[in-house]
């Protein structure tokens, strides 16, 4: 059988490249975005209620890659990115069907100019995704404490100590008009240790930059310290 699905929404979020992107939701704290929705669905009715919950289930389209098709195995960062196993068996984005889900924080409901959006926090998904489905995340029903979590049993701790430079400091201060979250969120995503996983604890002198908001950032990992170059216009 086939379906077909609408898209419901657009997510605005900091994250315009898939480089640095946290490999699961909740990681970030300081990543926040927007849903919105789209017609016939951005009608106030539809979110009646909403704001009772704490947390939302966000189902999506892995967009960027579903042009690549899918793997029967895969190779998960949590095991180095050396070791396969099948595709089911983890959350990679080469799938059969290229389905995403994710637990985002819920802050609020926006409306304005006949537009109507989610305001989110705690992503992990690109600029730009489209989103299929919106639900109540109920404790209860969706966390279960006696789950076994297989080759990835606890939340990954943060990696790296992330200090700026005295460029980066200057560059920084006049985006935090627009942007206050931002030196938060450099921060978090760059303590997670972005890299491919295989360069992790090898000597490394690459200057990496990724693009969050309308920035790019340059840094350099010498485990375990991070250092930001410079925050550029991007």
């Amino acid at each position: 059988m086939k379906f077909d699905i609408d898209t419901l929404g657009i997510i605005r979020s900091p994250y315009k490249e898939k480089f640095a992107i946290p490999r699961q939701p909740g990681l970030v704290s300081a990543a926040r975005a927007r849903l919105e929705l789209l017609p016939p669905y951005d009608q106030p009715d539809v979110l009646r209620g909403i704001e009772q919950f704490s947390h939302l289930w966000i189902s999506f389209v892995f967009h960027q890659t579903m042009d690549q098709g899918w793997h029967p195995t895969v190779r998960p960062p949590r095991l180095g990115g050396n070791e396969r196993v099948g595709v089911f068996a983890t959350r990679s984005t080469f799938r059969p069907n290229p389905l995403g889900l994710s637990v985002v924080e819920l802050h609020g409901v926006g409306r304005e100019r006949g537009k109507l959006w989610l305001e989110l926090g705690a992503v992990d998904l690109l600029d730009g995704t489209p989103v299929v489905d919106i639900k109540p995340y109920v404790p209860y029903a969706d966390s279960l404490p006696h789950a076994r979590g297989g080759f990835a049993p606890d939340a990954p701790t943060p990696l790296l100590a992330v200090s700026f430079s005295a460029q980066a400091e200057q560059q920084l201060a006049p985006w935090l008009k627009a942007h206050p979250e931002l030196r938060e969120l450099v921060r978090e995503v760059l303590a997670q240790d972005p890299r491919p996983a295989y360069k992790k604890g090898k000597p490394d002198d690459k200057v990496y930059g990724v693009r969050l908001f309308d920035v790019n950032v340059r840094f350099q990992i010498k485990e375990p310290q991070c250092q930001v170059l410079t925050i550029e216009p991007a």
